[in-house]
């Protein structure tokens, strides 16, 4: 006679009892729900079978409390506002379900003291790990990371520093090739055009300052610095302003492509011919700019990519295997359209 499996007081199913109904341990069970590759096929599907039969669904406090960790990855991005980062995060996900691990997403408006709160908050629920976006955290924050001995990867930038995990590309070298572009094109007076300046937009205001000082070129008057939030608005406003300055510009280089959409749109109300009177170009590549009239030059940035590569290193730190590779550049192209 068949013994019904035991529930627990709630009258959940539990993993002991997916285990006696699958005829397996309770470790292959957590392991196989988990999605370890480790685990043999046929005793994944012996596992769900039984799962979905009993109605199990993990407890993931539970998991927590008897591994240390959870079954949740932390990832803190500056903004859900910036098409960018949402990228990113699909990414990011599409990696890490799969194998078992949900994500806890954390905003932090580019503002260090808000990511070192965050940061303390995630670790309360014992993430299995942490995707973070930059390298520069506030010394708090990297003190966290560090004590936590939570495994981390770092997104869009890349670094050399032992010990440091990492998945981008160089934010200084983009600027410096979309620079150079513009002045192979004839255009002298280029001026650069940012908004938010948060540490990557400044790694692309040094790019484009030293290409112009190696030409003999660089202007203090041709920096248009705004610490405003990046829009299509702040673009069109900035470009008024600029196409009003004297000496004339001949190039506008905005540090993201919502600016340098908001600038078309404002020089087709101007009645500015572009790129004839003032070439226009933009950074990361986002919807709808090669739909602009012109058609925007860019660079395309790789965040898809980004966040996979990123999650799945992450997921090999957090299974204790050795990376190879701990520094990822996946670089950057250079699209150049009717714009310039």
């Amino acid at each position: 006679m068949t013994t019904a499996p035991r529930r627990r007081a709630t009258g959940r199913a539990t993993l002991t009892d997916v285990a006696q109904a699958a005829g397996v341990s309770p470790i292959t069970v957590s392991r196989a729900l988990r999605g370890e590759r480790a685990v043999d096929p046929e005793l994944v599907s012996r596992v769900q079978a039984a799962a979905q039969r009993l109605g199990y669904v993990p407890d993931p406090a539970a998991r927590a409390l008897a591994s240390q960790r959870s079954s949740h990855v932390a990832v803190l991005i500056p903004a859900l506002s910036n098409a960018l980062f949402v990228d990113l995060l699909e990414a990011v996900q599409r990696e890490l379900r799969p194998a078992g691990y949900q994500t806890l997403i954390g905003v932090t408006h580019y503002d260090r003291q808000e990511e070192e709160q965050l940061l303390r908050e995630h670790l309360l629920h014992r993430p299995a790990g942490l995707i973070v976006t930059g390298l520069d955290q506030a010394e708090g924050t990297r003190a966290l990371m560090a004590r936590s001995g939570v495994p981390c990867v770092h997104v869009m930038e890349t670094s050399a520093e032992p010990g440091v995990f990492c998945v981008g590309f160089s934010q200084f070298d983009a600027a410096a090739a979309m620079t150079r572009h513009l002045l192979a094109r004839g255009r002298r007076r280029v001026a650069f055009a940012a908004a938010q300046l948060d540490p990557r937009t400044l790694q692309r205001l040094a790019g484009w300052r030293q290409v112009m000082q190696a030409a003999g070129l660089h202007d203090a008057t041709l920096e248009w610095l705004n610490p405003a939030p990046s829009s299509l608005a702040l673009g069109g406003q900035m470009f008024e302003q600029i196409v009003g300055q004297r000496p004339a510009v001949d190039a506008v280089f905005f540090c993201n492509d919502d600016l340098a959409q908001g600038a078309l749109l404002a020089a087709a109300r101007l009645k500015v011919a572009v790129p004839r009177r003032v070439a226009v170009a933009g950074f990361n590549d986002l919807t709808g700019s090669d739909q602009m009239l012109p058609p925007l030059t860019t660079v395309r940035t790789p965040r898809s990519a980004i966040g996979s590569a990123a999650a799945r290193m992450l997921l090999a730190r957090m299974r204790g295997a050795a990376v190879a590779q701990p520094n990822v550049d996946l670089g950057f192209e250079l699209l150049v359209r009717d714009s310039t």
